[in-house]
């Protein structure tokens, strides 16, 4: 079986309740990963805020190289 690299490129539209829109764009980026809220109750609690959904709108690989590895 040959092993590829694929460069891939994700855009997301993610619903979240903040205090303000600089807090929602912070706990967007770090609590998210790939399509999954990785957030806990704690977090939601101690930053007040909640993801409520998140949607894939973009999923696209731009960029696909066949890996060469020698045994």
């Amino acid at each position: 079986m040959k092993t590829f690299e694929v460069v891939l490129t994700k855009s997301y539209i993610v619903k979240i309740q903040a205090e303000d829109d600089l807090k929602a764009k912070e706990y967007s980026e770090f609590f998210t990963n790939d399509i999954k809220n990785i957030s806990t109750i704690f977090d939601e609690t101690k930053h007040n805020f909640r993801i409520k959904d998140i949607v894939c709108k973009v999923n696209e690989a731009i960029e696909v190289k066949e890996l060469y590895e020698s045994n």
